[in-house]
């Protein structure tokens, strides 16, 4: 049966990211508006997270939201990665337009790599290390002081449920230049949709949000040692089967 459901969403997903896809083409053509665009992207991705609610039975919740700032406060999202989930999921509740950072070669992906071309968002060559970062830093300022959050998934690539990544400090000195804070979430969607699987199982997903870390006089290691701090004890607290697997 999940593997059925999966099948379905994965239908549902296809034929719902071509209309919209090509929605957001024809209005970048007609020069609307980048937040406009925007809002059209988040469209499809209701669907799809709608679709993984009644299709797949994958639902959500949300704890600690008072930790949210206001919209009109910059701010860096540090999110844990641990599938597509949380990619869909973010824009849809955050009460702000958010920028991603992601590798360049999601913009040659059908449909959905050619919408998000059309986005304000932030697209990286990883081979170029030291100007990839450049990149980040110019129009992470930029998109920031437009009023639109950026978010980064700190580890960078999906990880493991139960399991720690490497956790980068690009977000953290990102911040220390705009001098912006960053809010920490935990996320532990693998517990319904794994890592690079297909099939997806029913559950709750939950999101947590942590405290705002202010990054005025931080170094970036050490300020992305509270981030992971914050995190992995939260996934512990979300997610303890996991954790108590690893251990055993």
């Amino acid at each position: 049966m999940s593997l059925l459901r999966s099948l379905l969403h994965m239908f549902w997903m296809l034929v719902t990211v071509i209309p919209v896809a090509l929605a957001m083409l024809l209005g970048a053509a007609l020069r609307l508006s980048s937040h406009r665009l925007y809002r059209m992207a988040v469209f499809w991705l209701s669907l799809a997270i709608s679709g993984a609610k009644h299709i797949l039975g994958v639902r959500y919740e949300l704890q600690r939201v008072e930790n949210l700032p206001t919209v009109d406060q910059p701010v860096i999202l540090l999110v844990k990665h641990q599938s597509t989930y949380e990619t869909f999921l973010m824009p849809v509740i955050m009460p702000c337009d958010l920028a991603y950072v992601f590798k360049k070669e999601l913009l040659y992906v059908p449909f959905f790599g050619w919408g998000i071309g059309r986005l304000d968002m932030i697209h990286i060559d990883r081979k170029l290390r030291s100007q990839a970062f450049q990149k980040v830093v110019s129009q992470g300022r930029e998109l920031l002081s437009k009023g639109i959050w950026v978010i980064m998934f700190p580890e960078g690539t999906r990880i493991e449920r139960g399991q720690a990544g490497n956790y980068k400090a690009g977000g953290t000195r990102l911040a220390i230049e705009t001098g912006v804070p960053v809010i920490p979430v935990a996320v532990n969607s693998a517990r319904c949709w794994p890592r690079k699987a297909f099939v997806k199982y029913p559950g709750l997903v939950t999101v947590s949000v942590g405290p705002m870390i202010q990054s005025t006089g931080r170094e970036p290691e050490e300020m992305m040692q509270e981030v992971q701090q914050w995190i992995e004890n939260e996934m512990h607290r979300l997610d303890p089967e996991a954790y108590e697997t690893v251990s055993a």
